[in-house]
């Protein structure tokens, strides 16, 4: 068992949790909690730390899981030192990175026409990590994000996706135009969320063909360069004094709007 926050592992940890750029040269990501745990590939899974008690506490599922992969016991003094949590849960795991093709999105899965989540410059780790939650539970097929967007593999935009980290292909472009351009020559509308002249409330459109949702940063919305690449603007029309809508709540409402039309359609 691993008693001193000096160790060398215990160090490792504490800068994946804390640094971008450790995770990037690594490849790797943390998660936390037993759910995370859980939800995670086998294959995917580097290492499992989990504090003793845990280990003792843990039910048959979680023991099942844990006999199949090799773990160090923590003290829960070092658990404190590793985990990014104010009340850890005893247990994390070294997961390894997943890379995917813009085409792999594009493609989507099932029978539904495809349907992206672009997001351009979002900062706050929760928002991201609650639109690729958000994501999956619309039916997307995949998300792409900007260079300049939040980290995806930080800590707490892990837990904000609630395991959809590991369902929901996405990609960071270095060309947010040039990405664009492919989305559209791979016959998907794009529409962007954007208060500009002419835009159209967002449940007029018709979303049952393949189509691409671009969100902007949370203070200053997308750009107009890139609002002006996409087909068509939309917006969502606001009462009383409120000026806009958290930037995720916005993403799923739109996602959520394609969703129903595709669900009536179904129906019909």
């Amino acid at each position: 068992m691993i008693t001193s926050t000096a160790n060398h592992k215990v160090k490792e940890l504490a800068e994946l949790s804390a640094k971008a750029k450790a995770r990037a040269d690594a490849g790797v990501f943390v998660a936390e909690g037993r759910k995370l745990f859980m939800e995670a590939p086998l294959e995917q899974i580097k290492a499992v730390y989990i504090e003793e008690r845990c280990y003792h506490d843990a039910d048959s599922e979680m023991h099942k899981k844990l006999d199949m992969l090799s773990c160090e016991l923590v003290s829960s003094e070092v658990f404190r030192k590793i985990s990014d949590t104010k009340t850890p849960q005893g247990i994390l795991a070294v997961v390894k990175q997943t890379k995917y093709e813009l085409r792999a999105l594009l493609k989507g899965t099932g029978a539904e026409p495809p349907m992206v989540l672009v997001l351009e410059n979002i900062q706050d780790p929760g928002n991201l990590g609650t639109m690729l939650r958000t994501a999956e539970g619309a039916g997307a097929a995949g998300v792409v994000m900007t260079r300049d967007t939040a980290d995806i593999y930080s800590p707490k935009t892990i837990r904000s996706t609630m395991g959809a980290i590991y369902r929901v292909p996405f990609m960071v472009t270095q060309d947010l135009p040039e990405t664009l351009a492919e989305i559209k020559a791979a016959g998907i509308h794009t529409y962007a969320a954007a208060l500009t002249e002419g835009a159209r409330v967002y449940d007029e459109p018709d979303y049952r063909a393949p189509c691409a949702f671009l969100v902007g940063n949370e203070g200053s919305g997308l750009r107009k360069e890139t609002a002006a690449q996409a087909e068509c603007c939309i917006t969502i029309p606001m009462s009383g004094r409120v000026e806009s809508l958290n930037a995720a709540m916005a993403a799923g409402i739109l996602m959520y709007e394609a969703a129903r039309q595709r669900r009536s359609v179904s129906k019909s």
